[in-house]
């Protein structure tokens, strides 16, 4: 097995938490119960992904409130609060990523399905995501995981060797879409199990 030279993040839920409870559980004060009707029939996370490929935020918001009319206040509260839905750093996740980034044996870069319209609230938020060497953000390129499209586009542009590079993200489908073009992935659960596997891998943290 080649040692791996390039390490590739995923952001929301590996370095990054983002949840849209923050802002819809207050509005069905406190009824998670409604809170969750909405997030799966009204403002679905298909719907999202599909801003994460590039769609247009203010015509998704009023393609749902021609669907749905009657919930048009909390469908615009979806983008229009959208920045009050992202949360912390997950500060132990963090140790690593800075970790390998001051390993000069490695090259890291970010792969992540966001909006190219938020994704600037995000760069300003956390000063640390300067540290990759490259960020490929899905609604800036059209394309989202886990489409093969967006790893080779990943590849082709940071000049990466695939079975040189592991790639992290707390989404299977995601990880197995990395693994089709050869990467080699790492199924994200926590920061003590990420640094266990990276440690099987031979990298130093």
């Amino acid at each position: 097995m080649s040692p791996i030279k390039t390490i590739i993040f995923d952001l929301g839920g590996v370095l990054i938490d983002w949840n849209p409870e923050y802002v819809f559980l207050k509005e069905f004060r406190g009824n998670r119960e409604k809170m969750n009707w909405f997030l799966n029939e009204i403002c679905a996370w298909d719907w999202n992904m599909n801003q994460d490929a590039g769609y247009p935020l203010a015509q998704a918001t009023e393609d749902r409130v021609a669907l749905f009319p009657e919930h048009e206040e909390l469908i615009r509260m979806y983008y229009g609060r959208w920045e009050e839905m992202l949360g912390y750093t997950h500060n132990d996740t963090l140790e690593i990523l800075e970790s390998v980034v001051n390993n000069p044996n490695y090259n890291v870069y970010a792969l992540t399905n966001w909006s190219g319209e938020t994704f600037p609230v995000a760069l300003q938020k956390f000063p640390w995501l300067q540290w990759f060497e490259g960020i490929l953000v899905s609604g800036n390129e059209g394309m989202r995981k886990p489409h093969k499209e967006i790893y080779e586009l990943l590849l082709s542009r940071y000049n990466i060797i695939p079975h040189e590079a592991v790639f992290i993200d707390d989404s299977l489908k995601n990880v197995e879409g990395s693994q089709a073009v050869g990467i080699q992935g790492i199924h994200f659960t926590s920061a003590q199990n990420l640094k266990t596997d990276l440690e099987k891998l031979g990298i130093n943290l």
